[in-house]
């Protein structure tokens, strides 16, 4: 592969474009953060070249298709010939967005960014097109040694195995990986090697999901250092569908997020993990406390849901902290109709900031039973 060329067609490509203006690239006065908007009909690619020094870039490709570079990709090109060029680069954060890339141009450029210091990578609203290339032998340079990779709304010709695909172009090592808006997360399991470093795992804004897809899209048994799950708007429908699927994937999280599902109750017990300290319900419709959670928590997450009056010590597991604030049952005196939305949670929910530990109104029941 041409690697300079090449590393720049998400990075992006020289090519000597007329200049217009205004830029479509933008750089900081402290070569920190640069942004590519390459929304033009015909954009001038190599307005990326500014983006060299920079910490932070982020590519958005207008909805371009980078089919047109095709030609001028080598695939069998050494790339070490570039790579004292890529190790001298400041990049540590790329993003790519809103592009047609054909698979021989992304993983081309992920091999090239093998001999990069980049620690996160996103892709945003990317079709990847044409087929695969050969994954790299053993004794080839692979990816970069990313400690975190996003990939939302990202679709590969390759449905099931894309996964384990873009995992044989990726150095060991991710912790963190996030997955949303997928095309399909019915992995083939049995081709996707341990994430044996990762330890938080998002797959929000699957509604497609539910607790079934959950199962397969775990790959029993291949995220062992799994800590936190993030299950937000995911079709989660019951916290004991969601624990039972825990089981069958042999995943022990200690932070669960299942926020913005519509969860009803359910009767059936289920063992949870023992190391689960931290539950996250709220934005679910709930209108009482689930029975069947687990029986010991630091924190259960409550917030902006139905709940008609406070819980009672009885109805809650042994836990530290409950998250109550945005239920009705809080509105002060005789709570009038039009201080609630319509779906019975109050209007300040809109504001509440979503994710756990932040801050604002901790409610703690007083009399609650201690968390030992």
């Amino acid at each position: 592969m041409e690697c300079a060329p090449c590393l720049l067609l998400l990075l992006l490509p020289l090519l000597g474009a007329s200049v217009t203006e205004p830029e479509p690239c933008q750089v900081d006065d402290e070569d920190i953060r640069c942004v590519c908007n390459f929304s033009d009909p015909q954009p001038d690619w190599s307005s990326a070249f500014q983006c060299m020094p920079a910490v932070e870039v982020e590519m958005w490709g207008g909805g371009h298709s980078l089919e047109q570079f095709l030609g001028r990709i080598d695939p069998n090109a050494d790339p070490r010939q570039h790579a004292d060029l890529v190790k001298a680069l400041r990049l540590r954060r790329l993003t790519v967005g809103a592009a047609r890339v054909p698979a021989v141009i992304l993983l081309g450029v992920l091999r090239m960014l093998g001999y990069s210091r980049l620690k996160e990578l996103r892709f945003r609203d990317i079709e990847v097109t044409g087929p695969m290339p050969p994954p790299p032998q053993p004794q080839e340079a692979t990816g970069p040694a990313l400690s975190t990779l996003e990939l939302h709304n990202v679709s590969w010709p390759t449905e099931g195995v894309w996964l384990s695909e873009l995992q044989k172009w990726l150095k060991p090592g991710l912790k963190q990986l996030s997955i949303t808006q997928a095309h399909t997360l019915a992995f083939s399991c049995e081709q996707v090697r341990p994430f044996s470093s990762l330890t938080t795992l998002d797959l929000s804004d699957n509604p497609g999901l539910d607790e079934g897809g959950l199962v397969a899209a775990l790959c029993p048994h291949k995220f062992p250092a799994l800590q936190q799950l993030l299950l937000r708007n995911a079709g989660m429908k019951t916290p004991q569908g969601v624990c039972a699927a825990l089981d069958k994937a042999g995943v022990q999280p200690h932070h669960l997020d299942l926020s913005h599902n519509s969860l009803h109750t359910d009767v059936s017990g289920c063992l949870w993990p023992s190391v689960l300290n931290s539950l996250n319900l709220s934005f679910t419709g709930l209108e009482q406390v689930p029975k069947g959670l687990p029986a010991k928590l630091s924190l259960l997450d409550l917030r902006c849901n139905k709940l008609v009056r406070a819980p009672q010590p009885d109805e809650l597991p042994k836990v530290g902290t409950v998250l109550l604030d945005g239920n009705p049952f809080q509105v002060h005196g005789a709570a009038k109709q039009e201080d609630l939305t319509g779906s019975g949670v109050l209007p300040a929910c809109a504001h509440l900031p979503l994710a756990m530990g932040v801050s604002g109104t901790l409610a703690l029941l007083q009399g609650v039973r201690g968390f030992a």
